[in-house]
Order: C-alpha cells, then structure tokens, then sequence
C-alpha cells in the first residue's frame, strides 16, 4: 500500500502509463494525488481523462489552469486554441462524463494523516494552508454547482494583483482561482505577477517565488505544500514545500514522489520529445 504523487501530466497518457509501471503502482491497495494540469497541450487528453477516470478512488487531482481552460472551453465561453489538442476529447461519445469528473475536481487537498497538502500553483504570502483551503472552498462551492458557467464567464484576468479580504463577488473568486492555479511569482508586498514564467534565478528584481517572499516563509510543521505548474522551476525541494511539474510536455520528465515513506522518495520517466515551452 502506497500513496504517490505525480506532478503535471498534460495529457502525456503514455508517459504516465510509463510512469505507473515503474512505481508498480496497484489501483486496489494504492493511491495517487496528482497536482493538477491533466490535460492541456500534450497529445492525448482523452485517453489520459478515460485512465484516470477508470482508476476510481485511487486517483484524485486537484485542478489546474489547463484544466479550467478545458472546461471553459467545452462550455463554450472561449475558443480553443490549435495547439490545445482537445478536439477528440470534445468531440468524444463520453466527453460530458469525462468533464463533469474533470469540473468536479478540487483546488487544493489536505492529506494531514500523510503530512502533505497539493496545489496546482502555490499559495501568496498573506493566506497560510488553511487560510487557503478556507478560500479554495470558495470557489469550488460554485464550480461544482448547477451555476458554474457564471463563474467561467468572468474567470479570466490578471486583476485583483493583491488580496484583500473585502474583496467580493466575481473579483474574489477570480483571485483565488489566479493565487492556486497561476501563481509563480510576488512582489515584496504579496500581489500576484502571473506574466513572469521563468526560473527564479532570472526574475527581475523585485519579484520573488511564492514560496519564498522575505517575512512570509511557510510552516513545515503544519504541513508540506505539493505544488506543480512551474515546469522552468522544476522539481525542487525547500522548508515546507516540494514542486513537482519537471517539464514532462516539454522534453523533462514526469515526476512521482512517494508520500508514505519516512522521507520523500522521487521516480521519473522521460517526458515527451522536446518542445518549445510559453
């Protein structure tokens, strides 16, 4: 019995298969938690949504920007790009069920008997873990409703940068939503700067990791934060967190750290053919 977590899969359904085989992963007596980002610009969205789906309550995933971006798209409030890849997946017989499941995905976990909570992106420096699942809630009480269509019409934009806890209605969720699933980078005083994609080596100056805003360090004692997204960051390791997104979709490898063991335990496998990351 085991409990792994796998970073940023992006629709490489063989990979992740790779991935699986290695660990010897068994769906009856283990578990995966996956930090989101399932489909998005990789080859095979709808066969990597059919295997996991089929894997049942082994699997769960918290959500990511790609994901939402596919859900939007399949409600028809923005346009899929050409190098989304989603059209088999949209146009699959079992495309409403594979969303739905998709849709009713959290933001964040909190797997306190493990030590660990996941994210897509990260959390800004003026919410603590449970500050932010207070606020992930938030969101998924409208996602996962009848009314979550309202939601994607205004889930697009860079604004609010800064929290505020008088911030209210679609303005407020959009932060939330931009803080757990875009964040990369804060200014010393905590607003979001969701352009910048890079390492943190080459930021410009004034710019900090999430992870990593002077005065505004996490707690390891509460928990450790898994988080992907950040492929140019890659899978790193610090006081409170590991990130796990190392570039799969853009010629790194896909990465699964096991959860259960006494210290944290890594497994990859090649990633896709290299590409040309944005």
């Amino acid at each position: 019995m085991a409990d792994y977590a796998i970073g940023d899969v992006h629709a490489c359904r063989s990979e992740l298969e790779a991935l699986l085989e290695r660990l010897c992963f068994d769906p009856a007596t283990d578990h995966l938690w996956l930090t989101g980002d399932l489909v998005g610009r990789g080859p095979e969205p709808l066969e990597t949504l059919r295997l996991l789906k089929s894997l049942g309550p082994a699997v769960e995933s918290v959500l990511g920007n790609h994901d939402l971006h596919c859900i939007a798209i399949a409600a028809g409030k923005i346009q899929a790009r050409h190098d989304d890849h989603l059209e088999r997946l949209l146009n699959a017989p079992d495309a409403s069920e594979l969303l739905t499941w998709l849709r009713q995905r959290p933001l964040m976990l909190d797997l306190p008997w493990l030590g660990y909570t996941l994210v897509h992106a990260g959390i800004p420096p003026q919410w603590n873990i449970d500050t932010a699942l207070v606020h992930a809630a938030e969101v998924e009480m409208v996602l996962h409703g009848p009314n979550y269509r309202a939601l994607l019409d205004h889930l697009y934009g860079n604004e609010p940068a800064y929290w505020q806890d008088k911030l209210s209605a679609w303005e407020r969720l959009r932060f939330i939503v931009n803080a757990l699933t875009r964040l990369r980078f804060c200014d010393a005083n905590g607003a979001l700067e969701l352009t910048e994609n890079g390492p943190p080596e080459d930021a410009p100056q004034g710019l900090y990791p999430w992870f990593g805003v002077p005065g505004h360090a996490l707690d390891p004692t509460r928990s450790t934060l898994l988080s992907g997204h950040w492929s140019r960051l890659g899978q790193r390791q610090g006081p409170g967190y590991i990130t796990l997104d190392s570039g799969c979709l853009w010629g790194g490898e896909l990465t699964a750290v096991r959860l259960d063991s006494e210290q944290p335990e890594f497994t990859t496998v090649p990633g896709l053919a290299k590409q040309s990351a944005d």
